[in-house]
C-alpha cells in the first residue's frame, strides 16, 4: 500500500492551533506500518475525552473545544484518521475500506491504551466510533454523538446522495469549501486554509474521496448488515450514559438524534441538547458550546 505523507511545514503557524504533535505507528497492511497523528493536552491520569472527526476534517476542527476541556481537568485526545490531517495518507481509493477505518482507529485507542472514555464523535467520527464501542464497551464511560450515526441502509436524505455524488465527480475536491459551505458561520481565509494544509495536491485525498461512497445507504451492503448486528446485539444493550448534541441546521443528520434517544438505554431521561445556529461542523460552529456539553455531561453522568 503506497502511503503519502504530509511535510511538516503545511502546519505551521496554523490559527488556533498551538497543540504539540504525537505521533505512533499502527499495523497498516501487508506487514506494512502507517503514522498516526494525535493531539493529547491535559494530564495523562485525567480523564480521557476522546474527540473523533469525520471528513473532510481534521483535528483542527476541535480546536475550540480542547483548551476548556482541559482547563476543566480532562484529557482530551483527538487522532487524525488515516487519510487526514498530519496522519498518513495511502494514495489509491481502494486503500479505504469502512472496516480499515475501523480497524486503523481502535489500533490508535489500543496503543494509547485509553480507558474511561468519554468519546465525542461526529460525521464519520461516528461510523467508526460507534464500531469500536459496540465492540469495546468496556473502555468507554460515556458517548456523545453529535451530527453522526451508524447507518444500516435504511432511507438517506437527498443531500446525502447530491453530496456522495458531488465527491465522487468534481475534478478538484475542494476541501475548504466543502467545510465552510456546511457551516452556518462563514470561515476566514485562514481558517479555509488550514482544512485545505494536509492536502498539497489532489493525490492526497484519496480518503477525502472515498469516504463518501463507503456509507451504506443499501441495506444489502454487507457493511449495514454488520451495523444491524451491532446495534441488535450491542449498542441497545450498552448501559452507560449517552447524550445528543445535534445541530439545528445540518440537512444531512437532522432527526438522527431520535434514533440514539429512542435505542441507547443510557439515553433515557438525558438532558440532550440542540445546538442552535450550528451546521454540519458544529465544532465550527459552536464549538465553545459543545465543550461545555462536554464538561457537564461528563461531570453530571
Amino acid at each position: 500500500m503506497d502511503t503519502l505523507r504530509t511535510p511538516d511545514e503545511r502546519f505551521e503557524n496554523l490559527p488556533g492551533y498551538p497543540f504539540r504533535p504525537n505521533y505512533l505507528e499502527i499495523p497498516g497492511d501487508e506487514g506494512s506500518t502507517l503514522r498516526v497523528h494525535y493531539i493529547d493536552e491535559g494530564p495523562k491520569g485525567a480523564p480521557v475525552v476522546l474527540l473523533l472527526h469525520g471528513e473532510p476534517s481534521w483535528s483542527y476542527l476541535y480546536r475550540k473545544m480542547i483548551p476548556p476541556v482541559v482547563a476543566a481537568g480532562y484529557r482530551a485526545v483527538a487522532p487524525d484518521l488515516i487519510g487526514f490531517g498530519r496522519s498518513d495518507k495511502p494514495a489509491q481509493k481502494e486503500d479505504y475500506t469502512y472496516q480499515r477505518l475501523v480497524s486503523w482507529t481502535r489500533a490508535t485507542i489500543e496503543a494509547l491504551d485509553l480507558q474511561g472514555i468519554t468519546l465525542f464523535c461526529q460525521d464519520w467520527g461516528g461510523l467508526i466510533g460507534l464500531r469500536i464501542l459496540a465492540k469495546d464497551g468496556d473502555r468507554f464511560s460515556r458517548l456523545i454523538a453529535a451530527n453522526t450515526g451508524l447507518p444500516t441502509g435504511g432511507e438517506m436524505p437527498e443531500a446525502f446522495f447530491q453530496w456522495q455524488d458531488f465527491s465522487q465527480k468534481v475534478s478538484k475536491f475542494p476541501i475548504g469549501r466543502v467545510i465552510n459551505g456546511a457551516t452556518v458561520s462563514s470561515l476566514s481565509r485562514e481558517v479555509l486554509a488550514a482544512y485545505e494544509a494536509p492536502f498539497p495536491d489532489e493525490s492526497y485525498k484519496a480518503g477525502a474521496r472515498a469516504m463518501p461512497s463507503l456509507v451504506p445507504t443499501d441495506p444489502g451492503d454487507p457493511e449495514a448488515k454488520i451495523n444491524r448486528d451491532l446495534w441488535r446485539r450491542r449498542l441497545v444493550k450498552w448501559p452507560k450514559p449517552v447524550l445528543t448534541a445535534f445541530s439545528d441546521s445540518d440537512p444531512i443528520t437532522g432527526g438522527g438524534e431520535q434514533i440514539f434517544q429512542r435505542l441507547m438505554p443510557g439515553a433515557k431521561g438525558r438532558p440532550h441538547v440542540t445546538i442552535g445556529a450550528a451546521g454540519h461542523f458544529l465544532q465550527e460552529d459552536k464549538g465553545e458550546e459543545l465543550a461545555q456539553v462536554i464538561i457537564n455531561f461528563a461531570r453530571d453522568s
